[in-house]
Parts: C-alpha cells; sequence; structure tokens
C-alpha cells in the first residue's frame, strides 16, 4: 500500500494541519491499495492564502507565457500518461482500456483544447470609445467527482491557468490518486508556486470551508445535485461565481424511423459505458408502445453482451461501480424497480455470477416502465437501463421533459425528425444518432443539472470577468 499523505500548497509538498488518513479502495479488490490524508479548514486556509498572494503577478502574465506553460503541461501529461490510466482502473474500476482511451485521454484532451482556444482568443475589444477587457476571475476553488476523475479536474484546471487564474482542488476521496498525479505534473511543467494546489478531504471537512471561503472569488463543482446545493449555500454569503455540473436522468428518445438494431443496440453500450457511472448516460430510453417487445428483445441481447469483470482482464467491457456505497445504492433501486412493478428483462440484483468479491454489478434492463417510477426518476449511477414506451411523439417529449434533471438528452431517427425533437428537449446537450462527444461544445445543464457551462470557449468564458473601461479611445 503506497502513501499519498502530502498536500501541495505554494509549490511544496507539505503536511496536513491536522495528520488524519483514509484508505483508498480498489473496488474490483474491496481492499485497501493506497493512503491519503484528509484536509481540515486550516489546510483550506492555507491552499487559498497561497493562491491569493500568487494571483497578481500569475493574472499578469501575458498570453504567450501561459500558451507555453499549457505545451509544458502537456509533454510532462504524455510522460505520466500510463500512471494516470493506472491509478484511475485501480481506485475507480474503469476497464484498463477505458482508462488508457478515454478516462487519461481526456486530460490531454482538454489542456490541447484549451491551448488552441488561448492562441486565437482576443482579451480585449472596442465597442465605441469603450474598451471591454475580459479578465480572470481571481482565486477558484475546484471541486471534482470520482467517476471521470481527470477529466473533470483538467476540465477546469486547464481553462482557468489559460485565463489566468489561480485556484485549490479537492479531488473526490474516493478516487484521489490521479489527482495526486496531475499535481506532481503541474509542479515538475514548471507552474508557479501558489497558482496550483490540492488538498485532499471529504465535502464536510474541505469542501465546505474551500466554498464558503471569502477568498475564494468562484467555485466550481462536479457532483451530485444534493451536494451541489450544499456547494451553492455555503458560496451565497461571500457572493461568488458558482459553477455547478450535477446530476443527470437522461432520455434517450427512439423515433419510429430509426434504424432500431443499430439505435438501441449502441445506446445500450454507451448507457453502460464506465458501469453507468456517467451523468450524462442514457439511462431512460423510450420506444414507440407499438414496438416496445421488439425493443426490448435487441436490448436484451445487448446487455447481455456486456462483460463484466477484472478492469485489468482483457475482453472486460465493464469494471465494479467505485464503492460498497454507491453498490448498495444500486442493488437497493434495482429492488425497488421490481417491486414497483417494472419487469425485470436482464440483470437484477447481486453479483454476475462467478465474481463473488469486488463491487460488480449485473447489467441490468427493466421494461414497461413508468415515468413516476423511482427507477425513472432517480440517478441510479449503475448500469441499469429502463424502456419506457411512448405512444406518439407528443408524449415522447413530455415525457422526456418530465424529470428535475436536464443534463442531456438522446434522440435516435431520421436526421431531420431527430433535430425537430431535439429543440424540443430541455437540456444542456442533445446527442444525435449516437453523436460522441465534442470538446469544443459546452457541457452542462438545465433545471437541477447545475448551471454554467465546461469544455470549449464557453467553459474558457466561465473563468473571465468583464471589465468595460469608458471612454478608453475618446479623443
Amino acid at each position: 500500500m503506497k502513501d499519498y499523505l502530502k498536500f501541495y500548497i505554494n509549490g511544496q509538498w507539505v503536511d496536513p494541519a491536522t495528520p488524519k488518513t483514509l484508505d483508498v479502495i480498489n473496488p474490483a479488490t474491496e481492499e485497501p491499495f493506497a493512503r491519503i490524508s484528509m484536509g481540515s479548514a486550516a489546510d483550506v486556509d492555507k491552499a487559498v492564502a497561497a493562491a491569493k498572494a500568487a494571483f497578481p503577478k500569475f493574472s499578469m502574465t501575458s498570453k504567450k507565457e501561459r500558451i507555453e506553460l499549457l505545451q509544458s503541461i502537456m509533454a510532462v501529461y504524455q510522460k505520466r500518461y500510463a500512471d494516470i490510466a493506472a491509478a484511475i482502473t485501480a481506485e475507480m474500476g474503469a476497464p484498463k482500456n477505458l482508462s488508457e482511451k478515454a478516462q487519461a485521454a481526456m486530460g490531454i484532451a482538454h489542456l490541447n483544447t484549451n491551448l488552441e482556444i488561448l492562441k486565437k482568443y482576443e482579451f480585449e475589444e472596442d465597442k465605441g470609445t469603450t474598451r471591454i477587457v475580459r479578465e480572470p476571475i481571481g482565486v477558484c476553488g475546484f471541486i471534482t467527482p470520482w467517476n471521470w476523475p481527470v477529466n473533470q479536474i483538467a476540465c477546469k484546471v486547464a481553462p482557468a491557468l489559460a485565463v489566468g487564474c489561480t485556484m485549490v482542488l479537492k479531488p473526490s476521496e474516493v478516487a484521489p490518486i490521479n489527482g495526486y498525479i496531475f499535481a506532481e505534473i503541474l509542479h515538475e511543467a514548471g507552474v508557479p508556486a501558489g497558482v496550483f494546489n490540492l488538498v485532499n478531504g471529504d465535502g464536510p471537512g474541505v469542501g465546505a470551508p474551500l466554498s464558503s471561503h471569502p477568498d475564494v472569488d468562484m467555485v466550481s463543482f462536479t457532483g451530485s445535485t444534493r451536494a451541489g446545493i450544499l456547494v451553492s449555500k455555503a458560496a451565497a454569503d461571500t457572493v461568488k461565481r458558482v459553477a455547478l455540473e450535477l446530476g443527470g436522468k437522461s432520455a434517450n428518445i427512439v423515433l419510429d424511423d430509426a434504424d432500431f438494431g443499430k439505435a438501441i443496440t449502441g445506446s445500450v453500450f454507451g448507457m453502460m459505458s464506465n458501469s453507468g457511472q456517467s451523468c450524462n448516460a442514457p439511462t431512460r430510453m423510450l420506444v414507440p408502445a407499438k414496438r416496445h417487445d421488439e425493443a426490448v428483445a435487441i436490448a436484451k441481447a445487448a446487455a447481455e453482451q456486456v462483460k463484466v469483470g477484472d478492469p485489468n482482464a482483457e475482453g472486460t467491457v465493464i469494471g465494479p461501480v467505485v464503492s460498497d456505497v454507491q453498490f448498495e445504492k444500486i442493488q437497493g433501486l434495482i429492488q425497488k424497480g421490481i417491486e414497483e412493478g417494472a419487469t425485470l428483462v436482464t440483470g437484477g440484483t447481486g453479483r454476475p455470477d462467478g465474481l463473488n468479491k469486488g463491487y460488480y454489478v449485473r447489467p441490468t434492463v427493466f421494461a414497461n416502465v413508468t415515468n413516476d417510477m423511482t427507477i425513472a426518476r432517480e440517478e441510479i449511477f449503475g448500469p441499469v437501463l429502463s424502456i419506457l414506451p411512448y405512444k406518439d411523439e407528443e408524449e415522447a417529449v413530455a415525457i422526456a421533459n418530465d424529470t428535475v434533471y436536464g443534463l442531456s438528452g438522446y434522440v435516435q431517427g431520421e436526421p431531420e425528425h431527430a433535430r425537430k425533437v431535439a429543440a424540443r428537449l430541455r437540456t444542456g446537450n442533445v446527442h444525435l444518432n449516437l453523436a460522441g462527444p465534442d470538446l469544443n461544445a459546452p457541457f452542462g445543464g438545465y433545471k437541477q443539472s447545475g448551471n454554467g457551462r465546461e469544455w470549449g470557449e464557453f467553459g474558457f468564458e466561465e473563468f473571465l470577468e468583464v471589465k468595460a473601461v469608458l471612454g478608453y479611445n475618446a479623443a
């Protein structure tokens, strides 16, 4: 077992103010493989003070200097790429192939995207006699989740560095090792002391004092809606900017003119990827009532091809879910689906056959689900698909929008038809015909899925304040 007991504050690895440790559990074995320190308000105070002290100088660096810094970070990240991927597999159970080709890949992708935006971005423009200036917002507090850990770290840190902000990161204590390695990368790349700081810990111990800190100008949080509300309340007294990327219960409308085999099979694989632990996963599949049984048969066949197993083994499609807490929550919701009368098509409670240890969940499909059932309302965050029949397109749109969430939506069908349906969905993203992610497109949600946007130029601008200098060009 390896220890990661220091915090990164003001360019140095330092001991916590009060010693307290937490074991990091490998969800495939249920055994600890690392230890971290758990921080407190005193550690947050030190980290924020370092970020505040570093801001005046770093905020005035030139675009050229920040371009060179991002390039240096990318070079070191590439050297540590395998370490990042291996850490993610160990701490949150992502299959080796997914960790290498998607999880770790998203970190470098966000760095590169923000580098390219920075090269072209104009921070000043004139409107008549007034100059409009876009300036870094200041000290940022980042609270990131365990499900796409380095993705969420990089999509906050990269734009913040690019525009000249300083920051304090609290990664998830459930999957913190990739964040520790990320801090090592930034140190080796030459990020100036105090610009980036890392304090490990949980929400009450570190997240709350970071969100409420008077010297933090912005807090950016990714996680559950429940925790996002707590962040907003903690931040309210200091009227700081709050960016939230929260939960989802995304509808996937399969239109009658879709290629059912392709659309449903692809949707099942996409939804169950990462063990269903993606906030934008298409967990509610809406199908024409007259073709419900046809859709169910296709979904069943697809789900039964999803191989669950050791994340380091060849051929594994999904590994375990991240923790015993998540495992028990998912088991309870599957049981709730059965009790409320949904048709269990495949999967169900318990571990898959042959897996007696590890937080492995059976790929599960429910049919004949109605939108008032718990499994259609709550975010399960596991490989559990609900299939809901609809009688016509009006009802499909109504069901899709009948949720407190609004992070993502999916529409499968003839392209022009799908576009028209997409226009009616109240979600921050809509994927047409299994379209993949776009790093230049804004990512974020409507309603209780959050506010603000990440990724691309929209995410870049979240970290900027706008100043008007009147009379700048007066004669």
